[in-house]
């Protein structure tokens, strides 16, 4: 019930984690306000657009979160994993600076005997190292693996610019872009092309936060995912503005012996924070 309510207040709507919970609305209508009735308070406000918690809602949001994560760390405590050998754990520097810290501090706190060692690329980068030999867990684009992901789901790159950026449809389209190799490019140009856009680079980079930099700046449009959208200095390009529509990415996290407690503790551990994240929740997943 206590991670039944985290997550309708996470994502706030009751549709969304009645789906993600893989139960029926009106089930998990029914057991928030069992849960209301047993507090003999309300927690959540109903709203046209979902649902928001009341001031003792978010008080009680705040016990059950940290009541989640003691019993998380009661479970791997009284486990009998073994920890001997650190996770490699490769992630793409896009998705690193957003979801993912979420899911190592939570790994780190339930598992403090378990060592891992992180390695934050681009994602053809991960991809060459995981061929290699050298990962344990690899969260990327599916594009740059050749096998199968333990799990997929698509992600949404926005046209962004700056706060007051206005692109004129008649003049070339500035546009601020990582270094190659990198999908993204590849397919921005390719999108960019096929609506007969005319564009000039004016900024490459392998850094995430050297690509912000140059949109709040105004040196021109990149892809972002919306958690790299900073809203108080950028902004979602509309395709008024003669740009093509968000382009569709598929990401996958890839698990190598999954047999191994260890890794398999980790891999939990990413999923779990996924799955709670708008990074995954916003396109849903299979």
């Amino acid at each position: 019930m206590l991670r039944a309510y985290v997550l309708v207040c996470r994502l706030g709507s009751l549709s969304r984690a009645a789906e993600q919970a893989g139960r029926a609305q009106s089930a998990l209508s029914m057991q928030m306000r069992r849960l209301e009735d047993v507090l003999g308070k309300r927690l959540l406000h109903r709203t046209g657009r979902g649902v928001i918690p009341t001031a003792e809602g978010e008080l009680f949001l705040s016990f059950a979160t940290r009541l989640l994560l003691l019993g998380e760390e009661a479970v791997a405590r009284l486990g009998d994993c073994c920890a001997s050998d650190p996770v490699r754990i490769g992630l793409a520097e896009e998705i690193a600076i957003g979801t993912l810290p979420e899911a190592l501090g939570r790994l780190r706190r339930a598992r403090p005997d378990l060592t891992f060692v992180v390695v934050v690329d681009h994602s053809i980068a991960i991809a060459d190292r995981w061929r290699e030999g050298d990962l344990d867990l690899a969260i990327a684009t599916c594009s740059s693996f050749a096998g199968d992901a333990a799990e997929t789901w698509d992600v949404e790159l926005l046209w962004v610019g700056g706060i007051d950026s206005d692109p004129a449809p008649a003049r070339p389209l500035d546009i601020i872009v990582y270094a190659e190799p990198c999908l993204w490019r590849r397919r921005m140009v390719e999108a960019l092309a096929d609506c007969g856009r005319d564009y000039r680079v004016t900024l490459t980079s392998q850094s995430i936060a050297a690509i912000q930099a140059g949109v709040e700046n105004g040196l021109g449009v990149a892809l972002m995912m919306a958690e790299c959208v900073r809203p108080e200095t950028m902004r979602a390009i509309p395709a008024s503005a003669g740009l093509p529509a968000p382009l569709i990415v598929q990401y996958g996290l890839y698990v190598r012996g999954r047999a191994n407690p260890a890794i398999g503790a980790a891999m939990d551990h990413f999923l779990a924070s996924l799955r709670r994240s708008a990074f995954m929740a916003r396109r849903g997943h299979p």
